[in-house]
């Protein structure tokens, strides 16, 4: 459920669209572990300093990989033909420390109008179907439904109703996707950033024939346009409220020559 609470001095519902973290959630092969916690110091041990008397502490260590759970991702992230966003050199920049540019310390954050093009609503549906693609048409269609014009510097999170088998990681990673075309027609709007409720914003295995290459969206967005990613959003909260425009805020962490960050996302709207 959304939180009460105040902005710019105005009472404000604020809903929560990260994904809860845990070693079962969804992940790829490939960004295995994915999410590791350890609590390596519990209430149980020895004080560090016999001054500490009757206080005791806890700490532990967290494995994270970028690309799991509610995150952004970098520029960095995506070269074609060895090209990074700007025609930097994807194979120069890069270190074992990380990249030396466009790493997730120059994401910016975000305070920024929101929209949410619901798409599986306009379609009359609860959830896209595994393997559908959203496509302009659809975007289009949920613009003139909701009245919304995508206006440059937005945020714009599209709804396919996956995210509501996040707790489902087989049917949750068996997802719709977003078309080529739908990629093409919302990076044209210079949107500030773009998220879906899908583990990737393309339809995995999907090639694209003018790009020739698969994860077309990835391309148009994080190579050609230097527009960030955000996946695997809540998005059910604000879709049962029906919200249509927020106050998009995503802080990503500064990790220096990262290929992308955890985000915790927020939506604001008028109480």
């Amino acid at each position: 459920m959304p939180q009460r609470g105040s902005f710019a001095g105005q009472p404000v519902l604020v809903f929560d669209l990260e994904q809860p973290r845990t070693p079962e959630m969804p992940i790829y092969p490939a960004h295995r572990p994915g999410y590791y916690y350890a609590l390596h110091r519990r209430h149980s041990d020895p004080p560090l300093a016999p001054t500490a008397g009757a206080r005791s502490s806890a700490s532990g260590m967290a494995v994270i990989m970028e690309h799991t759970g509610t995150h952004i991702d970098a520029p960095c992230h995506q070269a074609l033909h060895g090209k990074l966003y700007g025609g930097i050199d994807a194979v120069a920049a890069a270190t074992w420390r990380g990249f030396r540019e466009l790493g997730a310390e120059t994401l910016r954050p975000l305070v920024v109008p929101g929209v949410l093009l619901d798409v599986a609503t306009s379609r009359g549906v609860e959830c896209l179907a595994p393997g559908e693609l959203v496509t302009a048409v659809d975007l289009e269609a949920c613009c003139a439904r909701l009245g919304v014009t995508i206006e440059p510097g937005m945020a714009v999170l599209v709804r396919t109703g996956n995210g509501r088998f996040w707790h489902d990681a087989e049917r949750y990673l068996d997802a719709p996707g977003i078309g080529p075309d739908a990629s093409r027609w919302l990076a044209a709007r210079a949107p500030s950033v773009v998220g879906c409720d899908t583990m990737t914003w393309d339809l995995p295995g999907l090639v694209d024939q003018e790009l020739g290459c698969d994860l077309p969206g990835h391309v148009v967005f994080l190579v050609q346009h230097g527009i960030p990613i955000v996946e695997n959003l809540q998005l059910e909260e604000l879709a049962a409220h029906r919200v249509v425009r927020f106050t998009f805020v995503c802080t990503p962490l500064q990790l220096t020559g990262a290929t992308g960050s955890p985000v915790r996302p927020l939506a604001i709207v008028p109480a």
